[in-house]
Order: structure tokens, then sequence, then C-alpha cells
């Protein structure tokens, strides 16, 4: 069975020989090729190259002996392209080029021509799909609407989210008009990234957990349920969400076909209460590989063996790989992976 075949029949929670992996946000400044070429590229510009975005996605297949390659990019193409552009903090963080903060400038998003605004990320893909063959698996992703609203709303990164909050408090019907505009255009997004050649889409809803509990659903997973119900049918859709999982119920409700969990996450419980139809991706804490190979396999052959009846699970870490990760430990990590043998 290929990579590619191992990735989506575990996302269809389908038996398969063995666990497939990747690891989430592969490219990144741990890989020495990356930092070579970061030296003389801003980010940005390795962004919209679909050459040099295509090199850096290979870059962790060369290396390492993964199952699938995750498209090189950035979810913040997305209000970019609606026009809006961001740049990058002298102090760290993102700073947009202005907020999103009244009806006039959420009209003012323009949500046309989003096949030829974001023509390099369809390259990107078209041309990694093409190297992979049928071999990989490719992945596309997004942000979701709340997510992407954090940063558009707000201006810049936010540790408290006021006006994003005080919005939907206050003025829902701004609040609506500005997620909906989102959920079309990511809709148009994941569309053309599938009819590109992706095999999966990741929407990712990491700033979900700044949601009070009883206003999740109204706030984020509502607009993401929508999204997926008009993807194509089937569809392999998966949702990443941090520290949600007390939300089972209703990240079930989106439609997603695999949920990805963080690492503090005891994901053999998880399956005790979600269908057999339904797919987990995770959940390994990232910091082990900052360790070394002894700890990295210890710890990866002891979560394999706690996984070893768990059906639909595709291995990964339980959020983005650090910068300052040791590659021998990512070479054990996927060497650990690739030795386990399932138990029957």
């Amino acid at each position: 069975m290929t990579s590619k075949k191992r990735i989506i029949a575990a996302l269809n929670s389908q038996p398969i020989d063995r666990k497939p992996i990747w690891i989430m946000r592969q490219a990144g400044r741990y890989l020495p090729e990356y930092q070579k070429l970061r030296k003389s590229n801003s980010f940005l510009k390795l962004v919209k190259s679909p050459e040099l975005a295509t090199e850096i996605t290979l870059q962790p297949l060369d290396r390492f002996n993964l199952d699938a390659a995750i498209i090189f990019s950035d979810i913040l193409v997305i209000p970019e392209a609606l026009g809006q552009s961001y740049s990058f903090a002298d102090g760290g963080g993102i700073k947009m080029e202005f907020k999103v903060d009244s009806q006039k400038k959420i009209s003012d998003l323009d949500t046309s021509n989003l096949k030829e605004k974001l023509s390099y990320v369809f390259e990107t893909i078209k041309l990694v799909k093409n190297s992979v063959g049928e071999e990989k698996a490719v992945l596309g992703f997004g942000g979701s609407p709340w997510t992407l609203a954090t940063y558009m709303v707000e201006g810049q990164s936010s540790k408290s989210f006021e006006l994003l909050k005080s919005l939907y408090y206050q003025d829902y019907k701004l609040f609506d008009n500005i997620m909906d505009k989102l959920c079309s255009s990511l809709v148009t997004y994941f569309k053309y990234q599938i009819e590109s050649g992706v095999d999966a889409i990741q929407i990712f809803d990491t700033w979900g957990v700044t949601c009070p509990a009883d206003h999740y659903w109204d706030m984020s997973l509502q607009w993401i349920q929508k999204i997926i119900a008009q993807l194509p049918e089937n569809f392999p859709v998966i949702l990443y969400t941090k520290n949600m999982v007390s939300h089972l119920k209703s990240l079930l409700k989106t439609g997603a076909q695999c949920l990805s969990l963080d690492w503090t996450v005891c994901l053999p419980e998880v399956y005790n209460n979600i269908p057999t139809r339904i797919s987990v991706q995770g959940n390994l804490d990232p910091n082990i590989l900052l360790t070394n190979p002894k700890i990295v396999e210890n710890e990866t052959l002891n979560f394999l063996k706690s996984m070893n009846n768990c059906h639909g699970h595709v291995i990964n870490l339980g959020h983005g790989i650090l910068p300052n990760s040791k590659i021998e430990n990512v070479e054990m990590l996927v060497e650990s992976v690739r030795q386990y043998k399932i138990e029957i």
C-alpha cells in the first residue's frame, strides 16, 4: 500500500497495513536547507513563489520517510487576497495593514478573482503533485473564519481578542457579515485547492480556544460546518483545535472527517466517544523533539501501544514542530513509527 493510500484509508477510518505519519507544519526553521533559503528570501516571497514553495514543501520528504507533503503556505493569504495585506512585526507576531472594524471596511473586502489572486498556491499544489505522483498524499490547509478574523479585526496578533469579541457581543450583524464573507472565500479557496490536486484539507481553528464555552459554536464552529457542507461530499477534511476536546460533540457536528487534537488529550479515551467513521490525528508533545533520540523512541512507542486498537489514527505531533527541534529526533520519530508492528 502506498503512502498516499495509507493516509486516505486512515482519514476514511479504514483498516491499514501500518500507521501513517506526517509532521504538522513540516517546513520550518529546524531544517538547515530551509534556513538557507530564508536568509536570502522574505517569508512572503517564499510563499508566493511556486518554485520556492514547492522546494520547501518537498524538503521534509527528501529527509524523512513521511507519508504526505503539506503545502508550504500561510493562513493569512486569504485576508491578503481580500485586500488586507500583512507583515511581521519587529518584536514578533503579525501586523495587518489595517483593522477590519466597520461595515465599510468589510464591504471593501474584495472576494472576486480569488483563483487569480491565489494562483501561486494552486500552482504550488500542481508542482508538488507532479513531483510526488501517486506515492505520497498532498495536503492543503487554511485558517478557520474565527481564527482569520482574530487577525483581521484586531489588526495584529492578540492575546485578549477584545475587538472581535466586542463585535460579536455588541454588533452581531457586523460580525455575521465578516464571517460570512470569510466562509464564502474559504469555500472557493478550498475548492480550487481540491481542483489543483490536494488529497485532504486541514482547517486550523487555533484561536477557537479563546471562545467562551457556551459561545464556541456560534463564534466559530458553525462557520466551519457551513464550509465543509459546501465541499465535495466525503472529501477528507481535518479539523485542528487546541484544548477544545471538551466540545467533542460540537466538533463532530461540523462534519469534519478527522479531528486533529493536541497533546493534552488522551486519544484512546477520545476513541470511546466518537463514531467509527471518524478518524483522529495526533498527538505527541512537540517538546519531545527537543530531547534525545532515546526519549523520542520511548515516548513514540508507548504512544503507539496505547493507540494499538484504535481505528483510523494518523500519528502526528499535537501542534506545530518547534523551530529548535533536533533533526536526529525527527528521524527517530519517523523510524520508530515505521518499525512499529501493529498487534492484531
